[in-house]
Order: structure tokens, then C-alpha cells, then sequence
């Protein structure tokens, strides 16, 4: 299989260089590869001479306008990476018979209740990059290319700045940390996504069938105060330096942090569709955070 990945530099990108190895041949592109490799998402219709000249069996898009607050001031910009690009991937592949994975989020959804939403469950995005990830999703299903969409949540990975890196400096500097608290989702490894998108991928290609939409997120759920709580106390359980006491770490709502964009309360994903159709276990969250971990305090 000649596949063609686009966004590597980024967190779950890197990843898949090595996951999707195993399927055949990558080109890996990006938006500050050298010449006809460029991938500009900024510049949506110059993504099909790409495809066109590869003529890839797949096409893995994991590149995205992720800043969630400077997308409100910038829509236009978040529209054409995360919406038209994805459309203009996906009239290309219905083109040569190829086929898409293109990722998308829990920000499609309002967070309202407390129940594990399903893939058909309405959608509300709240914020500017929720919108146009709804619409880069909208756009793949409308083309009538092979495609798995996976819908994913608190995205982490090992390499680079992350939530977990922030919260031990912090806990290694105050007496006092405060986390948000009213906040739910499950932390989500990219490597474990990149290792779902590699099967998903394998299976999509032999069989049309399996196109849709799908949640891929670790098992379990947690708030940002539980993750932040999870990685500090590993921390100081193994030796590490942490000087704010366990109780001190305190729950706090959402509203003592406001931010340009709005976030999602409930960001709970049912997984179930995913797992029935590609017969996979997801291991819990903290099993993918506690590897993390031992990787970036080795």
C-alpha cells in the first residue's frame, strides 16, 4: 500500500510514521517540506497536484488548525486547514479510488449531560474550531470516498510541550496548584491512535463497508484535576521532585480560567462502535499516561 500522510509534525503525525510503516510505503509531508512535497493547507486546492501526482492508495490527514483559542481570531485561517483542505482531500481520493483517514474531535459536540455520546449523537460545536472540524467531517462523508473519520479527545504524546510536562514543572515550583474540574473526558496517547489508525487503515482498504465515523479515545474518564492529580502523585511516588502536597491541589470550575474559545463540560466518547467493528480492547488512560511518563522523566 502507498501511503500518503500529511500533517508529520505534529503529535499524532509523528506517530504515524511509525505505525503505518507496517502497511508499505509512507510519504510524510508537511508544510515545511521541500519543494513538490509541500503540503499548505493554508492553500487548500494546492493539497490536489500533491495527490494527484502520488496517486496514493491512502491518505492519512492527521495535519489540523489546533490552536482552540487563536482560531476565534482567526477563522478563515481554521476554516481553510481544517475544513476545505479536508474537502479537497477527500474529492481527490474519491478521484483515484483511494482511501481518506482524517481525524476530527469531541469539540464537534455542545458537552452538555453526562452520558458517553455515541457517533450519531447531534452535534453543537461551541467554539470556532469545533466548527470547522464539524465541517471538515461534513465535507469528507459528502464526497463518497472510502474513509474512517476517528473522532478523538485530549490528544498527549511524549514528544514536545504537553499538559502533563506543565503540570510536574508547576508541581515541582508551588505549594498550591489549582485544575480544572468540571471538565470530562479521557486522556488519549497519540501513539495509541496512530496504532488504531493502522488497523482501521488496513481494514478500510480491503473493505468499503467499515466507511464511517468513529470515537477513538482511551478507556475511562477523567477531569484535567484527575490527570493532573494521576501524573503528580506517579511523580512523587517514584522519587521525583514535587513539593505541592496532595491536598493541595485543588478542584476548580471552568469559569476561573476564561478563555477566547469555549470548551466542552462533557467530552465523554462511546467507543463502542469502534471496538465492535475492528475488534480492539483500549487499554485505560492511565496505563497510555503512566508510559508517557516513564518516557519523559527517564
Amino acid at each position: 500500500m502507498n501511503i500518503l500522510l500529511l500533517g508529520k509534525n505534529g503529535q499524532v503525525g509523528w506517530e504515524l510514521q511509525r505505525s503505518l510503516s507496517i502497511l508499505g510505503s509512507v510519504t510524510a509531508c508537511d508544510f515545511d517540506s521541500p519543494g513538490d512535497l509541500r503540503a499548505d493547507f493554508s492553500d487548500p486546492e494546492s493539497l490536489a497536484p500533491l495527490v494527484r501526482r502520488l496517486r496514493p492508495d491512502a491518505i492519512v490527514n492527521a495535519a489540523a488548525h489546533t490552536a482552540v483559542d487563536k482560531a476565534e481570531a482567526e477563522p478563515d485561517l481554521a476554516r481553510r486547514i481544517n475544513a476545505t483542505g479536508p474537502a479537497v482531500l477527500a474529492r481527490e481520493a474519491a478521484a483515484i479510488g483511494a482511501s481518506l483517514i482524517h481525524y476530527s474531535t469531541d469539540y464537534v459536540f455542545d458537552g452538555s449531560g453526562t452520558a458517553f455520546r455515541e457517533e450519531t449523537a447531534a452535534t453543537g460545536p461551541l467554539s470556532v474550531y469545533g466548527q470547522t472540524k464539524l465541517e471538515g467531517e461534513e465535507a469528507v462523508r459528502a464526497s463518497g470516498c472510502r474513509h474512517a473519520i476517528l473522532r478523538t479527545s485530549w490528544v498527549y504524546a511524549a514528544r514536545g510541550h504537553n499538559f502533563v510536562r506543565t503540570m510536574l514543572r508547576l508541581a515541582a515550583e508551588r505549594d498550591e496548584l489549582k485544575v480544572i474540574d468540571d471538565q470530562h473526558g479521557a486522556p488519549t496517547g497519540a501513539d495509541l491512535l496512530a496504532d488504531v489508525t493502522a488497523i482501521v487503515l488496513r481494514r478500510l482498504h480491503a473493505d468499503a463497508s467499515v466507511s464511517g465515523t468513529y470515537h477513538c479515545v482511551a478507556a475511562g474518564e477523567t477531569t484535567w484535576h484527575g490527570f493532573a492529580s494521576f501524573a503528580i502523585e506517579w511523580a512523587r511516588s517514584r522519587g521525583l521532585p514535587v513539593k505541592v502536597a496532595a491536598d493541595r491541589i485543588l478542584p476548580v470550575p471552568t469559569t476561573e480560567y476564561p478563555t477566547p474559545a469555549r470548551r466542552p463540560h462533557n467530552s465523554r466518547l462511546d467507543t463502542t462502535k469502534l471496538r465492535r467493528t475492528f475488534d480492539l480492547t483500549l487499554p485505560p488512560w492511565q496505563a497510555g499516561v503512566e508510559r508517557m511518563l516513564v518516557e519523559i522523566t527517564g
